[in-house]
């Protein structure tokens, strides 16, 4: 025969687990991945408009996903002790909102390894709807949001900053 207080009391510390999960883990996650993979678009595409060189182009995205890394990472650290909200240490959420950011801006900066301007554009659209598709997945899944609203948001977002870059890029 089950206690149900003890029931109740294993529940309630499901629950309290799983929300620090989400507020230690996953939310610096998915804020570092949705700003390493969109704040990065405007430089990368910007630099691949602008010089029509591959090499360049990996140049500025690396630069961008390194520095944008770096400062989400303090930003993230300097921005709350943790202890009054639960967050969890602020070197270990900056770090992991680092790692994310630079995952985030490194993954479609790899493409213009490729010597080819238009082959490395391609891969690189690619990667960043696939980016996009991860981004509203993780909203859904962890956050109990929309999949279809999650992908008209975080899509919206990415294709403003990406005009942005083009439009920059093509002055």
């Amino acid at each position: 025969m089950t206690n149900p207080i003890l029931e109740a009391e294993k529940a309630l510390h499901i629950e309290d687990v799983d929300r620090a999960f989400l507020l230690k883990v996953v939310q610096p996650s998915l804020v570092g991945l949705i700003d390493g993979s969109i704040s990065t678009l405007a430089p990368l595409f910007a630099a691949a408009f602008a010089s029509h060189d591959p090499h360049i182009t990996f140049l500025v995205g690396s630069a961008a996903a390194i520095g944008a890394a770096i400062s989400m990472a303090f930003a993230e650290g300097l921005s709350d002790t943790g202890e009054h909200t639960g967050r969890g240490h602020p070197a270990i959420r900056g770090s992991i909102v680092g790692v994310a950011t630079f995952i985030g801006g490194i993954f479609h900066t790899l493409p213009f390894l490729v010597p080819d301007l238009n082959t490395a554009l391609t891969l690189a659209y690619i990667v960043v709807a696939v980016e996009l598709i991860a981004i509203s997945y993780i909203r859904y899944h962890y956050f109990k949001l929309s999949f279809w609203s999650s992908i008209a948001q975080v899509l919206f977002g990415g294709v403003l900053v990406f005009l942005a870059g083009i439009l920059i890029g093509s002055a």
